[in-house]
């Protein structure tokens, strides 16, 4: 049995026994939450009963932990301590999406892993650097026709065209330059898929299962379209591969690799796995890394100074992104730490649940097998315990020589936001070139007039699977020279 240590002399709590919202019989706490700012809701319980306590959503019965170190432990504990719950695979093979690397768990999960792994590893992403320019260069293209035209950018749908594109051309070496197309383009389709997985892994009633609604059909539809371009795309790589038999042994992308060792005699993998990755690459670095990249534009909008910095470090170090290298790229030191602060206030994942595959401890509670822990990922980021200030957006907080006082505690070890552990996102190089590129860019070649939304609010915090910012929209002005 897998445990954190607790002391000897303390009696183990059981969950029953902690503090949480009162509920109602039947519903439980289900009437307290809405769903679009779930993640607020147990931020706030949490506030009110602190560091573990329980909730129960319907059936739905849950362990919620806010420690930064006990979710660390648990993370860590993966695959074989903690699983995602049993119901995000279900849910996702009834919609017809094939089984990747983010579904699985033990064994399958180690199959696929480590080509997933080695396809994203830094080196890989850096021999694909040339073709990420080019779709950086397209989507300055973009803001810059609509900045002659006196337009609004919306900017969340221009980033995720922008990061659909990155990673296809990573995932199976195909251009699909969603771009500069203003026609049907895959990813319309993949917009739909993480909202409706996120409404029906927390739906009272599968009422889908019986009852196609308009918009079950239209995901029907979106699903089957994603399926069928992925099919193709499998096909144009098996066809590379037969012309070329080196790509077996030196992969150029994340496909071929998988269609290599899925090929290999004692391999469980087969070209459904193969797709569900593809998928899977698609899906996570379409939403997570478009939503970081708004966020962080208008927190950058919001706190002149910090804007500054970033706006001088880029013209010093990177100032023309059409010759952009990987070097430059390595060098924006302040620009990451704005990633890190934005990933800090607004993470994309403020919540994770986990499912407990044996009976264990977390910190003084005894967790029975199959218990769900509900890991509350931004409360100890914005404490004041650890992060001084904490609400401010400083990145200088991320910054080597940073000032102690700015970081009592060791920043990287209280934000976990692509993870923990053996399950750490795979992506995480990539995700971040991706965002320093474009933050680059934009730096570089404009002035931001205006991030916003259309009312002047501050955007409201929608969760949708990630969490994103609802509305924004972005004018640009021609950036003055000196």
């Amino acid at each position: 049995m897998n445990t954190t240590t607790a002391p000897a002399s303390r009696v183990l709590r059981r969950i029953d026994e902690l503090p949480g919202p009162r509920g109602l019989p039947l519903l439980g706490n289900a009437h307290q939450i809405t769903l679009s700012r779930i993640h607020q809701d147990v931020e706030r319980w949490a506030r009110e009963h602190g560091p573990f306590f329980r909730v129960r959503l319907g059936k739905m019965r849950a362990l919620v932990v806010t420690d930064h170190e006990v979710i660390a432990h648990a993370l860590k504990d993966r695959p074989d301590g903690f699983r995602r719950t049993i119901r995000t695979s279900q849910v996702g093979a009834e919609m017809g999406l094939k089984p990747g690397v983010f579904g699985a768990e033990g064994q399958a999960w180690r199959d696929q892993r480590r080509m997933v792994m080695a396809s994203f590893a830094p080196g890989h992403v850096r021999a694909y650097f040339p073709s990420l320019q080019r779709v950086v260069q397209r989507l300055q293209a973009r803001w810059q026709k609509a900045m002659d035209a006196g337009r609004a950018i919306p900017l969340q749908e221009d980033l995720m065209r922008y990061t659909v594109d990155g990673v296809a051309g990573l995932a199976f070496g195909s251009d699909i330059n969603t771009l500069e197309s203003d026609e049907e383009v895959i990813q319309q389709h993949l917009d739909k898929i993480f909202p409706a997985l996120f409404r029906r892994i927390f739906a009272r009633v599968p009422y889908w299962r019986w009852v196609r609604l308009p918009r079950d059909r239209e995901l029907d539809r979106s699903v089957a379209a994603i399926n069928v371009a992925i099919a193709g795309f499998i096909t144009q790589a098996r066809a590379r591969m037969a012309a070329n038999p080196a790509l077996r042994t030196q992969p150029g992308n994340l496909l071929e690799g998988m269609i290599a060792a899925a090929d290999e005699g004692d391999s469980p993998l087969t070209d459904e796995h193969v797709a569900g990755n593809v998928v899977t690459m698609l899906l996570a670095g379409e939403d997570t890394t478009a939503n970081t990249l708004a966020w962080m534009i208008w927190l950058l909008k919001r706190n002149p100074e910090a804007l500054r910095l970033a706006t001088d470090e880029v013209l010093r170090v990177a100032p023309d992104p059409a010759a952009f290298t990987p070097e430059q790229m390595a060098s924006l030191d302040y620009l990451e730490a704005c990633a890190s602060e934005t990933m800090r206030l607004k993470p994309v994942a403020p919540f994770l649940v986990l499912e407990a595959l044996h009976d264990t401890t977390l910190g003084d509670v005894h967790v029975p097998k199959n218990t769900f822990v509900w890991c509350v990922m931004r409360h100890d980021t914005v404490s004041p315990r650890h992060f001084p200030d904490p609400l401010a957006f400083n990145p200088s907080r991320w910054l080597d020589h940073a000032d102690p006082a700015l970081t009592p505690t060791s920043p990287k070890r209280v934000a976990m936001p692509f993870g923990a552990g053996p399950r750490v996102c795979p992506g995480r190089y990539l995700a971040m070139l991706e965002i320093k590129m474009a933050a680059a860019m934009l730096l570089s070649s404009f002035e931001i007039e205006h991030v916003g939304t259309h009312d002047g609010r501050e955007p409201t915090e929608k969760m949708a699977f990630s969490m994103a910012p609802v509305g924004l929209q972005m004018r640009l002005k021609p950036r003055r020279t000196a």
